[in-house]
């Protein structure tokens, strides 16, 4: 039986340039998972990388046209639109190449197998959740899969469904199946544990592992000898040196969380490899990060949130402001200027709530930089499926679902001078976004004209940020004048540009 994988097209769309929740980090390994299982068992097994490749569907088409597979794999991530058009292409697909069974994994199947499975007759199965154990079993059950644990599909005039299985022994797994175009700009994505022991309102990590409830024990951890031969590999087979770990919680609990850190940062200090990684702020102490940075520690990413106790309570966060700001006095001292996770607009926040953030912000020295800056003074409260906030707004009545999809939903903000800033800034910074995507590399490298542009813009942007706020403490915009003021800012970020 030939097995094909396929990660299909994706679009990036105007309005959503800064919305990159839809899908984790690490679940772009899973492709490259399912194919080492499907090859470690025996079964012939490609993969055709439709999205980091920028491959049409015309392109797609003729790819498995050459050699098509008995059974397709396809990693469906929501793109913000009804996915239509890849429904047809499905359909078209399974017809014309005689293909046995199609089945759909990654976070979108497991919270909305319903809606695709109604909206897409040529998928077969939704693979649910974790599916390193479910596909071995799917594929060997295609004449009657109705048993196969760990997959929704049809099943008369209704519908079957079961949680996957976990892999306990995450050293079990065999290493990812990694094309060239797994290294975006030269970086290798690994992960090195699966789930979170934390349980943030907006976050969906655990349930996709664990099921609709939250359960204990839900980080689990490959160990540092196993990560470190992973690493081996890639050393001694390609020219890449910059690791990224994509697990959302990259220490694991407590005491032996940090010992674990301890010993991985042990071997990897004798790779010389660089690397980055992401934490909660209260994981960050001193001989863990002294350690990671002597074993080539470079990037951070710190899930922050906000800069008010009273908001961290409410997303579930389990930190404190103190944490927050101990974290960053800590990376800072050891070299390190963190990326940071902020949720500046929540459903529930005051303007008081804006100005405390905001604070918090200048006060930490997070608004010197535009790429940081353009994050934390808009970003809103992403609602998506499986997510506590998702299921706690829906018992609220206020959960308004997507036209597109029941995966995606949005509510209103309590109050509507705090709608009208979060509107200002999204238009403001999405216009940045669009400048920023033909011009990072550029800063990214440093170049002296690209660095003045941004820094100008950043100065400008803040102080927008500002502005607004004042101006709706004292009074409440109308649409107009709110369109009229971003058109204003919007002007001077150009004006700034094209000088």
């Amino acid at each position: 039986m030939k097995v094909l994988f396929l990660e299909h097209p994706r679009q990036l769309f105007a309005d959503r340039q800064n919305d990159i929740a839809n899908t984790t980090l690490a679940s772009c390994l899973n492709t490259g998972y399912l194919a080492a299982r499907c090859i470690e068992a025996g079964y012939p097994t490609r993969i055709i990388e439709g999205y980091m490749e920028n491959l049409s569907f015309d392109t797609i088409y003729e790819q498995i046209a050459m050699d098509p597979p008995d059974f397709l794999g396809i990693h469906l991530v929501y793109n913000w639109e009804d996915n239509s058009h890849l429904y047809r292409f499905i359909e078209k697909i399974k017809g014309e190449f005689n293909i046995s069974h199609v089945s759909v994994y990654g976070y979108y199947p497991t919270f909305a197998y319903l809606e695709i499975l109604n909206n897409a007759p040529a998928i077969d199965t939704c693979m649910m959740g974790e599916n390193e154990i479910t596909i071995l079993n799917l594929l060997s059950s295609l004449a009657d899969f109705s048993e196969v644990q760990g997959i929704a599909a049809r099943k008369g005039d209704g519908f079957i469904q079961s949680r996957g299985q976990q892999v306990q022994d995450l050293d079990s797994l065999p290493f990812p199946i990694r094309k060239p175009s797994s290294y975006p700009g030269g970086e290798v994505n690994i992960f090195g544990s699966r789930g979170c022991y934390g349980n943030c309102t907006f976050c969906y990590i655990n349930p996709y592992y664990e099921g609709d409830h939250i359960a204990q024990g839900k980080w689990r951890g490959r160990s540092p000898e196993n990560i470190v031969r992973e690493i081996d590999h890639i050393l001694a087979t390609t020219d890449y040196r910059y690791f990224y770990f994509t697990d959302p919680n990259f220490y694991g609990p407590g005491r032996n969380g940090r010992k674990r850190v301890l010993a991985l940062a042990e071997l990897l200090k004798t790779r010389k490899i660089r690397f980055g990684i992401e934490a909660r702020a209260n994981d960050i102490d001193e001989e863990t990060t002294a350690a990671l940075v002597d074993a080539g520690l470079q990037n951070i990413l710190v899930g922050l949130e906000s800069g008010k106790d009273e908001s961290l309570k409410r997303l579930n966060k389990h930190t404190t402001v103190s944490d927050n700001e101990n974290a960053l006095r800590i990376l800072r001292r050891h070299g390190i200027e963190p990326n940071v996770g902020f949720i500046m607009f929540e459903p529930d926040s005051t303007l008081n709530d804006l100005k405390v953030n905001l604070d918090f912000l200048k006060r930490n020295d997070l608004l010197e930089h535009l790429d940081i800056s353009v994050n934390v003074l808009y970003h809103h409260q992403i609602i998506l499926a499986g997510s506590q906030s998702y299921q706690q707004l829906a018992e609220l009545g206020r959960l308004r679902v997507s036209e597109h999809s029941v995966y995606e939903a949005d509510t209103d903000y309590i109050h509507t001078e705090v709608a009208m800033f979060a509107k200002i800034m999204r238009d403001i910074t999405n216009h940045l976004f669009d400048y920023m995507k033909d011009t990072w590399q550029d800063y990214h490298e440093r170049k002296p004209e690209t660095v003045a542009i941004y820094n100008e813009i950043n100065e400008v942007l803040v102080a927008a940020f500002e502005e607004c706020l004042q101006t709706l403490k004292a009074k409440t915009f109308h649409e107009e004048e709110g369109l009229a003021y971003v058109e204003k800012i919007n002007q001077k970020i150009d004006s700034i540009i094209s000088h």
